[in-house]
């Protein structure tokens, strides 16, 4: 039989039909396949519709042509005959061996190669030169949201042996558009200066060239579109809308013009609040989640508060899924709407499992003593809550998330799962540093606070610096039972050596050890206590402070002291890195105990109070008191005494500067006062945050905190009256990041009330290093 061919092009112009003298119908003895390089004949097989013993005519033939084009393999599909043996002959298309993206600055290249992958070009797929055209559009695209729509893209296609090629795109970003005009068209209830500080975009500022704000960006817009309706909503405005938005863009492509339309309506208050459902919560109890009341002016988002703290409290009843509905009954002629919580808590929940993820080094049974929320037990929406906030505050951390999907096949039953993000637990010191209390500080310390992933906590310090060298060792098992008993120990030598402070001048080398205990009382509460021994040696010298020679000359200047310390902490904080809600209480009290020399007893207690007051804002308050004295006929000795000033409690003056100074006997046998700060036996500490938005960064972003500050304090003599006049007070900006290479917090402050003699330090630092 003479060869005869049915080819594609045949197809394309008679359809599924052919000649009815392209060739006379066979039985297929064998199938031959032609011009492959790169598939195998088995994915021809795979798709061709006949097979060895079918009879094929001409519209089997034209059914096989179609089925082997449409799989995109193949430019070009021909069927021949050979006798009894049908011949396909395919002409493949090439496979892309690589895609190269040259001149992207704007984005990353994964992200680039993402778009074009959701458009069918991705290395290893069959290159179609139709789809090269598509992915320019797309790369377009993917530029043109943010502004830049003078980009230039040209693309290049390299062919390779075995069929193959190359795919590159090279990309000149051009300069970003900026917003030239933003106009509002329809607010007359609100001034547009006030309607436009809810934006992210604007026309441009003093910070731009940081914060980027006035470049156009669609995802920007949509936010800024969603504040807009937000803030009427939350105002009263129940109809607002917005009529429509329009983005310009000037003949040069450099400027851009927005203009938005909307209506505002009319305000409306609240009329009643009213519940209907299934009632598994007390209606009392409610309405006071419900913080909105009639006669107040409508709020959206007071409303969406209350139905989300509705549902997070029947969640704590284990029902995970509960539907609560505010649905509104509008009074247009009074400009009022009742709501009524429709709630529907649905069935009971139980947890199946528990699964943790992203704690390659730390062990799951670290993170699981840690979770509130059991396997096998009922749903609670607070021990869902109580675990995060927990896990948080082992700061191992620095995300931790927590999802809670329904099991497939079950509508009563979740998964609990718990997603960590690792971060370095460890702390090194080596080398050189550098403390504006301290100046150089030569050290060498390692600290692991998640010690081998087992959540122990290890310490070896060798720290010199110009005022102490202290060589010491401290570990803490923090699970040393069961139930959460920590225990630890502390081994030390060290020397103080105020001299080159503003303290007085003295020497204080210290041997010493204890062991420590604390104890949990309930999910927030705990206490600790420990004992310790520690011998003392002072060096005084003639130019000493008065107190400093007396103290040695009445007690010696070796000292034998057994130490015990007892306290209670009170912990309901968020975060124990960066909390933005929560308290801290802490009271303790230190003892030098009975068969020791030094005889004296100091209480100190603290609270930090953090209350957010939007979602960018969170106030601080953290007030710190101290008292100490001696008993058995001693005094407080002086190493001993409390201090204050510096960046840890009254910023804007040099370290421990504040508080009483040092007197001296003169010749003429009068008592005049040094420069020198010996501090005192009671302080105070006030001091009053506003902790604020980062220009420029997320306000998800944990490693960074700006806070606006009000600083009080100062440290009373034994004897003195205790004046709120002798305070010190400081404002100023801080600002703290944990930083790759370590922690560091900046402080710039001006002191309110400085007197004469007040050692003045208004920028002050402290860096660390982690590893």
């Amino acid at each position: 039989m003479k060869p005869t061919s049915i080819t594609l092009a045949l197809l394309a112009a008679f359809g599924t039909s052919l000649s009815a003298h392209a060739f006379e119908p066979f039985v297929i003895k064998d199938i031959r396949v032609e011009g492959i390089q790169r598939t195998e004949a088995g994915t021809v097989f795979n798709y061709l519709p006949v097979k060895i013993g079918d009879r094929i005519d001409d519209d089997k033939a034209a059914a096989s042509v179609k089925a082997l084009f449409a799989t995109g393999f193949y430019n070009d599909v021909r069927m021949e005959v050979d006798g009894d043996v049908l011949v396909v002959a395919v002409d493949e298309r090439p496979v892309i061996a690589s895609i190269r993206i040259e001149g992207a600055k704007e984005f990353e290249e994964d992200q680039l190669l993402k778009a074009l992958r959701e458009n069918g070009l991705a290395e290893s797929r069959t290159f179609d030169q139709a789809l090269l055209g598509a992915a320019e559009q797309e790369l377009k695209k993917q530029y043109y949201s943010r502004g830049k729509y003078s980009v230039r893209i040209s693309t290049k296609v390299t062919r390779f042996e075995r069929n193959r090629v190359g795919v590159s795109f090279e990309i000149s970003e051009g300069l970003a558009a900026t917003i030239k005009q933003i106009n509002l068209v329809g607010n007359e209830k609100f001034a547009e200066k006030e309607l436009r500080n809810n934006f992210q975009l604007d026309t441009g500022g003093w910070f731009s060239w940081f914060s980027k704000n006035d470049q156009y960006s669609k995802p920007k817009m949509q936010s800024d579109i969603e504040a807009l309706r937000s803030y009427y909503l939350d105002n009263g405005y129940l109809e607002f809308n917005i009529d429509s938005q329009q983005v310009a863009l000037s003949d040069d492509k450099k400027d851009i013009f927005l203009t938005v339309n909307l209506s505002e309506g009319e305000q409306y208050k609240v009329s009643d609040i009213k519940f209907a459902g299934d009632l598994i919560v007390p209606e009392e109890e409610l309405r006071k989640l419900v913080n909105i009341k009639p006669g107040e002016v409508f709020s959206r988002a007071k409303i969406n508060a209350a139905s989300t703290a509705i549902s997070d409290r029947l969640a704590d009843e284990g029902y995970a899924f509960a539907n609560v509905n505010a649905v509104p009954e509008v009074n247009r002629d009074k400009f009022e709407a009742a709501f009524t919580f429709y709630v529907d808590p649905g069935r009971k929940t139980y947890v199946r499992r528990v699964n943790i993820s992203g704690n390659s080094r730390t062990r799951d049974e670290v993170i699981r003593r840690e979770m509130r929320q059991l396997e096998a037990a009922p749903y609670a929406g607070w021990k869902i809550k109580r675990s995060k906030e927990r896990l948080d505050l082992l700061n191992y951390f620095d995300d931790v998330s927590i999802d809670t999907p329904l099991v497939a096949d079950s509508s009563d039953q979740v998964d609990v799962n718990v997603s960590l993000k690792e971060k370095q637990t460890g702390n090194i010191q080596v080398g050189a540093g550098y403390s504006q209390a301290d100046g150089t500080v030569l050290s060498g310390s390692i600290a692991q606070a998640n010690i081998f992933g087992s959540g122990k906590y290890l310490k070896l310090e060798v720290n010199t610096s110009k005022s102490s060298r202290v060589y010491a060792m401290s570990f803490t098992n923090p699970y040393a039972t069961p139930d959460g008993v920590a225990r630890g120990f502390d081994i030390y030598k060290r020397r103080y050596e105020p001299s080159n402070n503003v303290v007085g001048t003295y020497l204080n080398d210290t041997t010493g050890g204890g062991l420590r205990w604390s104890v949990p009382i309930n999910e927030y509460d705990g206490i600790n206590f420990g004992v310790s021994g520690e011998r003392s040696k002072l060096t005084v010298f003639s130019f000493s402070p008065v107190s400093y020679i007396n103290f040695v000359n009445k007690y010696g200047d070796t000292n034998l002291t057994f130490l015990g310390n007892a306290g209670w902490a009170r912990d309901t904080r968020d975060s124990g890195l960066f909390p933005t809600r929560g308290k801290l209480i802490t009271v303790g009290a230190e003892a030098g105990l009975p068969g020791g020399s030094i005889k004296y007893y100091k209480i100190t207690a603290q609270q930090q109070w953090f209350y957010p007051l939007s979602k960018n804002f969170t106030a601080l308050w953290n007030l710190e008191a101290g008292y100490g004295a001696g008993y058995s006929g001693q005094k407080l000795p002086f190493y001993a005494n409390f201090f204050a000033g510096g960046v840890s409690s009254v910023r804007g003056y040099e370290s421990s500067s504040l508080g009483p100074r040092a007197s001296v006997v003169n010749a003429d046998g009068t008592t005049s006062f040094t420069t020198d700060i010996v501090g005192g036996n009671r302080r105070l500490v006030n001091n009053f945050e506003l902790i604020l938005p980062v220009p420029g960064m997320k306000q998800t972003e944990k490693s960074v905190r700006l806070s606006a500050f009000i600083d009080g304090g100062t440290v009373w003599a034994e004897g003195d009256k205790a004046r709120f006049g002798d305070m010190r007070y400081s404002t100023g900006l801080s600002f703290s990041w944990l930083a790759p290479v370590g922690p560091m917090k900046f402080s710039y402050a001006k002191p309110l009330n400085a007197k004469p003699g007040d050692r003045v330090e208004r920028f002050q630092f402290s860096l660390g290093q982690t590893f």
